[in-house]
């Protein structure tokens, strides 16, 4: 079928979507579309927080979209945000639909899926157990299935996302619903054979390795979830583990921005030696036990995660029903996205060098954290929908960062004149979701002389009390 037929045909629904969706009641302000098709192309599919925090300048910290008859909201301020998803939360707790996603994934990527009781089965079983170590014999695997969640969760990527009709047409008329048959079939049954063989070994007890499959397989009739949940659950949360603490993998996207952030602002590197020596010494690596004592540590990963968030776009509430506020009808089903990005840039919040990165934001006169219980940030969401592993992650990161830089200097690599090779500041990358530092060389350089030979030690102690696993393929 020709293009020029296939939009012939589809103009209709496109007339009829417009017109039964059109907003009635007053709106935020936003940019002016098109007819029919209202901002569909003015949406950035590849940095749409960028777009997001020009409109935020020229309407304010609400903007409204209409995407093709699909109502949308950008909230550009950490109070609206916070009202709607807050205080307001139950309303907003569900999300919309990637329709090639949800596909994908057999509606079992518990951040996008719908607020159904499947949804709360798994979410209290991840409240249910401790955050231990997720076994991952197949990183490669896990690559490729993030990669993939990636791809499919860019807000306007797929037109299906955004006209909910199209999941109707035939099978042969959309390579998505193509592809997402056959990556469900491929991806639930790695899940399945990885999570089924703990649970083998688990009810037989043969199965002592403390993880997280291992505590789901033994109260998997308490939270009432079947071998497929439960199999989805898992590789799911590694997944959004492996792009927020990377405890596998130093080249994804958290602890990237960290090493690029060390090469170009190395006062910051300076002062968190100063800690680590004061606090640690040099005789032994730093451990959780010590993070009361290391408020710079702290403070530096709360500004990485607020200097370079992973999903700088956020991910879109939907609210069940109607809602006002400040006079703006909120219709339902309306797309409503917190700007990261835009938040957690917000001089009124964080300052005129909030585009600047600063770890001492986070931290008083006397050099301790202004508030604990204060994330800095917004990075990991809003309401009832925030990361539920937003405290583990932050854990990863803080001994992650904590141990290489008791250990390491991080310096930018220098060319064959000895000329520094330092990428630009602003510079990025990104697949429309996740934002990653550009390519970059560094020189990390032992600290002092016995580091090698602690960190070494440390090493054996814990391979000696691992449990050898055999791999799975």
């Amino acid at each position: 079928m020709h293009w020029e037929n296939l939009t012939l045909a589809l103009l209709p629904f496109l007339i009829f979507y417009y017109f039964r969706r059109a907003r009635i009641d007053p709106c935020p302000p936003g940019p002016r579309g098109i007819p029919v098709l209202g901002n569909l192309f003015q949406l950035d599919n590849v940095k749409p927080w960028h777009t997001f925090a020009k409109w935020k300048e020229l309407y304010g910290p609400m903007v409204y979209l209409n995407i093709a008859g699909q109502p949308m909201i950008i909230l550009n301020s950490r109070k609206v945000a916070e009202d709607l998803f807050d205080r307001r939360g139950s309303n907003y707790i569900d999300r919309h639909r990637f329709i090639a996603l949800e596909k994908t994934t057999g509606d079992s990527f518990i951040s996008i899926m719908s607020s159904t009781e499947r949804w709360r089965k798994m979410r209290r079983a991840i409240y249910g157990l401790p955050p231990l170590d997720l076994h991952d014999p197949t990183i490669g695997f896990m690559n490729d299935f993030v990669d993939c969640i990636g791809r499919l969760s860019v807000p306007g990527n797929l037109l299906v996302n955004m006209l909910p009709f199209l999941e109707h047409f035939p099978r042969w008329t959309g390579k998505w619903k193509r592809d997402a048959e056959k990556n469900y079939k491929i991806f639930t049954s790695k899940f399945e054979n990885m999570f089924l063989r703990i649970k083998d070994e688990t009810v037989t007890g043969t199965e002592q390795h403390p993880s997280f499959c291992v505590n789901l397989a033994k109260d998997q009739k308490q939270h009432g979830m079947s071998d497929t949940d439960c199999a989805w659950l898992a590789g799911v949360l590694y997944g959004a583990g492996h792009e927020t603490v990377t405890i596998f993998n130093l080249t994804s996207t958290t602890m990237a921005w960290f090493i690029f952030s060390m090469i170009q602002f190395p006062q910051a590197q300076v002062c968190a030696h100063e800690e680590l020596d004061r606090v640690v010494g040099q005789s032994r690596l730093p451990s959780f036990a010590d993070i009361k004592h290391l408020p710079y540590i702290q403070a530096l990963v709360k500004e990485v995660l607020r200097w370079r968030p992973a999903i700088p776009a956020g991910v879109p509430h939907v609210p069940i029903q109607d809602d006002y506020y400040e006079g703006y009808l909120i219709r339902k089903g309306t797309i409503c996205i917190p700007s990261i990005w835009s938040i957690n840039r917000d001089p009124e919040v964080y300052g005129s060098d909030a585009n600047e990165f600063r770890p001492e934001r986070h931290l008083d006169n006397k050099g301790r954290l202004k508030d604990e219980s204060n994330e800095g940030h917004v990075t990991y969401g809003f309401g009832q929908r925030i990361c539920v592993g937003r405290h583990f992650a932050n854990n990863g990161l803080f001994i992650q960062i904590a141990m290489i830089l008791w250990a390491l200097r991080l310096e930018p690599a220098k060319d064959n004149n000895g000329n520094l090779i330092k990428p630009s500041v602003d510079d990025e990358r990104s697949d429309g979701t996740f934002l990653h530092p550009p390519p970059f060389q560094i020189n990390a350089i032992m600290r002092f002389e016995e580091a090698e030979s602690v960190v070494q030690q440390a090493r054996d102690e814990i391979m000696e009390g691992i449990l050898v696993r055999p791999d799975v393929s």
